[in-house]
């Protein structure tokens, strides 16, 4: 049936993001915690909404949560700013700073949303690719900033699908490069051994996003939020609906920051499962990349990436296929699960091999 009105022409072959949604025991595909936040928290959270007003609109610039990530990472809370998950982030960013006539820069392979916001809202998107090694080629970086003056710059550390974090003085190199706003993907940054945070200041044009989904163990409740200088959170204030960050979210995300030694200690443990999946993965015949995150990228040498991900999903595992993705043609990518979910993978995945 044709529809009775068209959507932006622009729009025709744009496909939307999603991640497979399948029934399985073993959920390894989108990065999220594999353990719960601590009863303590969901005790404290149901404390606090219950002191809700829920007949009011919920305060409409998130003060407080503000200012609590404000003195946790040694900001000013005016350069904060928070939203439903780091994705509408980056989608605040594109409004404010891309748009029609301008540009943003990627370079893949990389996280897929940052090239879909930036389209969807209207701009051109300017892609460079990544070395063979998939690390970050500095030549490329120069030609395309130098080629189409983006408004954007986007790099992801550590980079998801990868894993690989940038250097500092990577980072600190396009900094000095860019024409316009340098944007560092933190979603996995506190996996990392350093984080782009401390180059935030004032009269540097640099952003750093983050979120509450993976090592908060919020994935449920969509909070993300960017450090940055204050005059672009003003700017980023000017086009965001109106009380877009509701008050339950608001309240769970203060009293995550309550948590912070439990965070830590997730974190911790992630890191090392993560050292033992890397181990077991080499130990099999795949191409393993090194990641700084929660989850490994790797390829199987002599098996189809799509046959492979079928043949777990038939063991009831669930990892990402990352074939169709730049430059990634037989890639897999496993989430770090807790130590019973990636004995089952590694179990799975070797006998899918064998």
């Amino acid at each position: 049936m044709t529809p009775l009105v068209q959507p932006r022409p622009d729009l025709s072959l744009v496909e939307g993001y999603h991640s497979p949604q399948v029934d399985v025991e073993v959920r390894l595909n989108t990065n999220e915690s594999p353990v719960p936040p601590p009863a303590a928290f969901l005790e404290a959270v149901a404390a606090a909404v219950a002191r809700v007003d829920w007949h009011r609109y919920p305060d409409r610039g998130a003060t407080a949560l503000r200012a609590r990530i404000a003195a946790l990472h040694g900001v000013e809370p005016a350069q904060v700013f928070v939203a439903n998950g780091s994705n509408e982030v980056l989608q605040t960013l594109s409004l404010a700073y891309a748009g029609p006539g301008r540009s943003v820069a990627v370079f893949e392979p990389t996280y897929a949303l940052h090239s879909h916001i930036a389209r969807i809202t209207g701009a051109t998107v300017a892609e460079g690719e990544r070395a063979a090694d998939l690390s970050l080629d500095r030549d490329e970086v120069r030609r395309v900033l130098a080629g189409a003056d983006p408004a954007l710059t986007y790099l992801c550390s550590p980079n998801n699908p990868t894993g690989m974090v940038e250097a500092p003085e990577v980072v600190a190199e396009v900094l000095g490069l860019v024409p316009g706003l340098l944007v560092v993907d933190e979603a996995y940054g506190q996996f990392a051994p350093w984080s782009a945070l401390e180059l935030v200041g004032e009269g540097v044009p640099l952003v750093v996003t983050r979120t509450f989904s993976k090592t908060w163990s919020m994935a449920a409740a969509r909070l993300g939020y960017l450090v940055g200088p204050s005059w672009v959170v003003a700017e980023l204030d000017k086009v965001v609906l109106p009380y877009h960050l509701d008050a339950l979210k608001q309240v769970a995300g203060v009293v995550a920051l309550d948590f912070v030694g439990e965070m830590e200690a997730r974190v911790s443990h992630l890191v090392e499962e993560r050292g033992r999946l890397e181990a077991g993965l080499r130990d099999l015949p795949c191409d393993v990349w090194p990641s700084a995150a929660n989850f490994i990228l790797f390829r199987p040498r002599a098996a189809d990436a799509a046959a492979v991900w079928r043949a777990l999903v038939d063991r009831s595992v669930l990892v990402r296929d990352c074939s169709s993705w730049p430059r990634l043609q037989g890639c897999l990518r496993v989430t770090v699960g807790t130590t019973d979910e990636d004995d089952r993978f590694l179990t799975a995945l070797r006998e899918v091999l064998a």
